[in-house]
């Protein structure tokens, strides 16, 4: 495989096009950025685990019936990936009330929903990446009725995976942030990536609410031991693998 010339390249990852026209080659790096990249910064060795990570996630769900544009990963920081149209939607999978969810309703942290909330904002750095709608998506001819019908389904889907997958993780998967995209025959893909940069992860046997945290909040308010966090949640996605796999 060769790389070509750079196609993208975004706040966490560069997409380079390949010798083979439906194959793109996605480079992740490891930058950080929060606050729709108000806050910037880096965290030694992002890349590789959150592409290690995405890599065994994408390749587990695809065991489970998820499609994704996942092919496979030449180099620890590196993903071959199917060229994808993204659907310009950010979808957020909630299941504990953290986050903006908090801000904006005054729900209490840590809140256990009734039932997984599945919510799509526009994915548009220029305008804060706001929350819609379904009948603010179909005004701006984002996404068709069924397409959206579609994408949450396998968002409900994916979800109840994760849950499972991080629990054996000793995680409890809070929210998450997901990406799809339309392939050559228009068939939705799973996308982009999952890692500690896109899931909101808490250590289940950790009742402090600064220590449990294992995700990118670690850097977004400033409470260190981020790349130890990380790496934690590398070895112990390794090891559900390895044991699955045995």
């Amino acid at each position: 495989m060769s790389i070509n010339s750079k196609l993208y390249e975004g706040k966490a990852k560069i997409i380079y096009s390949t010798d083979e026209p439906e194959v793109l080659l996605a480079d992740f790096k490891d930058d950080a950025t929060a606050f729709n990249a108000q806050k910037r910064g880096s965290i030694q060795g992002k890349g590789s685990i959150n592409c290690t990570i995405s890599s065994k996630l994408f390749q587990q769900l695809e065991v489970h019936g998820i499609k994704t544009h996942y092919i496979d990963s030449p180099a620890p920081n590196q993903m071959r990936v199917r060229s994808v149209k993204i659907v310009p939607l950010e979808v957020v999978v909630r299941n504990i009330a953290a986050g903006s969810l908090c801000q904006q309703t005054g729900l209490q942290l840590g809140t256990v929903l009734p039932q997984p909330l599945v919510e799509f904002y526009y994915k548009d750095d220029k305008l804060g990446d706001p929350l819609l709608t379904r009948d603010r998506i179909f005004l701006l001819a984002l996404a068709t009725a069924e397409q959206v019908d579609r994408i949450t389904h396998l968002a409900l889907q994916i979800n109840e995976f994760l849950q499972g997958f991080w629990q054996s993780c000793g995680i409890t998967l809070v929210d998450f942030k997901l990406e799809f995209g339309l392939d050559s025959q228009q068939q939705i893909l799973l996308a982009d990536e999952i890692s500690p940069d896109t899931c909101r992860l808490w250590d289940i046997t950790e009742e402090d609410p600064n220590r449990r945290v294992m995700d990118k909040d670690r850097f977004r308010r400033d409470m260190g031991n981020v790349e130890n966090a990380y790496q934690e949640v590398l070895q112990r996605v390794l090891k559900v693998v390895d044991s699955r796999n045995l």
